[in-house]
């Protein structure tokens, strides 16, 4: 079932950023709901593994969970991003498991309205679609953990949790009515992936946790 913590939304000014965050556990189809927001918007999109260091990547690659340790330059990094993105005057789209909130309350210091639309699903449904995927470093040994770990969005979180049964491209349309993005003053392509936030590279190495 589909539900919006958050009060209605009012419709931002045209130069105020709204940072829409799409969160979740491995599995619940982040990357995929988070490229078609950023397509039909025209925002900068980043990727939660672009900002990753090798050795959360190795960590995770062995089966190994994260810590907090391990998570807050991660997370860091993804709020100086957000900055990054507010400071050229965009709204932006990043995809990040946020599973705790401390961890949101951390990437809600950005600069600008920080909405968070958490994808989530049956174990069972995110177990199948971890074990089918290729190419990513994450075990589906790892969700357990994951869903352990995951604090739903609270009533005062200003966010959205939708169900990932729904096609991907309801979903969507969901996430742009309730969202109050303001219009973009640019076309941009949609990828904008960096670990660094002070550069706009090109390349896209498609790792996050879907």
């Amino acid at each position: 079932m589909d539900t919006d913590v958050s009060p209605a939304p009012t419709p931002g000014s045209e130069t105020e950023p709204v940072h829409l965050v799409i969160m979740g556990v491995a599995g619940s189809g982040k990357t995929t709901v988070a490229t078609l927001v950023a397509e039909r918007t025209h925002r900068p999109y980043a990727e939660a593994d672009e900002f990753h260091p090798q050795a959360n990547i190795d960590k995770m690659s062995a089966g190994t969970p994260l810590t907090d340790e391990d998570r807050w330059p991660w997370l860091r990094a993804m709020r100086d991003w957000l900055d990054h993105q507010a400071a050229e005057g965009d709204s932006a789209v990043v995809t990040c498991s946020a599973l705790k909130r401390t961890y949101r309350d951390l990437l809600r210091t950005a600069h600008g309205r920080v909405r968070f639309v958490h994808l989530t699903g049956s174990p069972e449904l995110l177990e199948e679609r971890m074990t089918h995927r290729s190419g990513h470093f994450m075990p589906a040994s790892l969700l357990p953990s994951q869903l352990a770990t995951l604090e739903p969005l609270a009533d005062d979180e200003d966010g959205i949790t939708l169900d990932v049964g729904t096609p991907p491209e309801e979903l969507v349309d969901r996430i742009l009515a309730t969202s109050a993005l303001p219009h973009p003053t640019i076309p941009r392509v949609p990828r904008h992936l960096a670990a660094d936030p002070s550069t706009d590279p090109s390349t896209d190495t498609d790792t996050e946790e879907r």
